[in-house]
């Protein structure tokens, strides 16, 4: 059980810190308009994952009553899912862009609102949370509702301290990205060994 949950939250630590569209969201608010902002950004995008993870957690639960079966083409599924992931990080380029032009000013409030509602009309978060969490079910006494929220919860935890901190460290971050060309190529092969490596742990 703590080794799954370790395994989870170690996955979870390795996809917050690669670089997508949420984290390079927080790392060019908190450059433009400081770090308050950029946190305020992170709690919306925080806050969203309890909406993908209750539909997930109700939603799975009902296939896991209904079949074994379809329980594990659910699982095929998102092992699959993952390897393409794999493959299509493979397949992008492995630098880090971001543009600190033409950034709006916006309160905090406002980018709260803004990050939440980029996460829960995301289906893209939905899909990854089909695929990522099944496959870390750790206990035959709770209810697999009870499971995914406590899935669910590290998930946040993690993130939200590992986005923090780049709000937080914008600066710093931003700097040594500019000045350090291989950190892309790096995280890019971090991000695609972590993949595979999930699609194998789910099916094994």
């Amino acid at each position: 059980m703590i080794e799954i949950l370790v395994s989870f939250a170690l996955a979870t630590t390795a996809l917050a810190f690669s670089p997508g569209p949420d984290n390079m969201y927080v790392l060019t608010q908190s450059i433009v308009n400081g770090k308050k902002y950029g946190l305020a950004t992170v709690y919306g995008l925080i806050s969203g994952c309890i909406v993908h993870t209750t539909l997930l957690a109700f939603g799975v639960s009902a296939i896991i009553q209904q079949s074994n079966s379809l329980f594990f083409a659910l699982k095929l599924f998102g092992a699959f899912y993952l390897i393409y992931l794999a493959y299509k990080v493979y397949k992008s380029d492995a630098s880090i862009a971001f543009s600190e032009a033409n950034v709006a000013k916006k309160s905090t409030t406002q980018l709260f609102k803004q990050g939440f509602i980029m996460n829960v009309l995301n289906p893209k978060v939905s899909i990854f949370f089909l695929a990522f969490f099944p496959g870390f079910l750790f206990s035959d006494s709770l209810s697999t509702v009870v499971q995914f929220y406590v899935l669910g919860l590290i998930f946040m935890i993690v993130s939200l301290l590992i986005f923090s901190t780049i709000a937080i460290l914008a600066g710093k971050i931003s700097t040594y990205i500019k000045s350090h060309n291989n950190v892309g190529l790096y995280l890019k092969w971090t991000q695609i060994v972590v993949f595979i490596a999930i699609a194998i742990f789910i099916m094994v």
